[in-house]
């Protein structure tokens, strides 16, 4: 019995219509649960550097086929990598996008501040091409309240100093079980996870603008092993002018009259300086030996 209808047999349709309501099973329910990018076409092929990778030749970094480095700039209150205006300078004159991280150390609120306006006066008068980035991952013995209070506090500084937007940078873990669901909300991700073709995690962040995928790269014109990047259209700023000169001018002298009780250490900590920077600037021989009502100069905008 001839079954045709329209040159297709109902088998045929009945074929075709079973094909198409699979396909639209598999779109209405994916079958995986695969971290996506954000929604951008493009993909950017990135390093991030600090003074672990030495003397970089950029003009091989360029030709290797890398369009973004993320610089570590500084650390804490007090500390600049030794490599960073080597590196933006280098990197810069080879046409490379350039973003800058800064690796944060506070325990507080108030140590937050410092370490934005730190973060702040070290990059001043650079012109970054992507979004500052927050390295916020030894933790102590800070609980999940904090480090979502000290974090919120940094980025926001941070950008009120710059001007620019922020990102944060994280691992799967961390993304998951740390950072809040408002920080998500408001920050893109830079996801560290490596051993994998892209992050598969399920975590607080629904897309990532940053996927660092592995932390022992080879890169020609570096000699050591490198971190790896890609990124999307979205780690990019609208605003690239010059980040404008901090008041926390490190060059400006400023005095502290030792009051009983004080110490080196604790007027160190309240500058964001360090001990021996303070000794050498007043020449005091014993550390551990100030003269009350003394005055003491420093280089740093005090924060008491």
């Amino acid at each position: 019995m001839n079954k045709k209808k329209g040159g297709f047999t109902i088998k045929k349709l009945l074929y075709f219509s079973t094909i198409i309501t699979l396909i639209v099973f598999a779109i209405s329910f994916p079958t995986t649960h695969s971290f996506a990018m954000n929604t951008y076409d493009v993909i950017y092929e990135g390093i991030d550097v600090s003074n672990w990778q030495g003397h970089i030749n950029y003009s091989e970094v360029k030709n290797s086929g890398i369009e973004i480095v993320y610089i570590k700039s500084s650390q804490g209150t007090n500390i600049t990598d030794a490599y960073f205006k080597t590196n933006y300078d280098n990197a810069k004159a080879n046409g490379l996008k350039i973003g800058f991280y800064h690796y944060v150390m506070a325990r507080s609120n108030e140590e937050a501040i410092k370490e934005a306006e730190y973060f702040a006066t070290v990059i001043s008068d650079t012109s970054p091409d992507c979004k500052l980035a927050m390295d916020f991952e030894n933790f102590g013995n800070l609980n999940k309240e904090e480090i979502n209070s000290i974090s919120k506090t940094f980025l926001e500084k941070t950008k009120e100093l710059t001007g620019k937007d922020m990102i944060i940078y994280s691992d799967a873990y961390n993304a998951k079980n740390t950072f809040s669901q408002e920080l998500a909300d408001t920050y893109p991700l830079w996801l560290a996870e490596y051993g994998v073709e892209r992050p598969t995690e399920n975590i607080n962040w629904n897309s990532w603008t940053g996927f660092q995928y592995t932390n022992s790269g080879r890169i020609n014109g570096i000699p050591a092993r490198v971190d790896r990047d890609k990124f999307t259209n979205g780690i990019f700023l609208s605003n690239t002018d010059s980040i404008p000169s901090s008041n926390n001018n490190t060059n400006e002298i400023e005095y502290y009259t030792v009051k009983r009780g004080n110490t080196l250490s604790e007027i160190a900590r309240w500058y964001g300086t360090t001990v021996n920077e303070i000794a050498g600037l007043n020449r005091i021989r014993n550390v551990n030996l100030i003269i009350t009502r003394r005055s003491i100069k420093n280089r740093y905008n005090k924060n008491i």
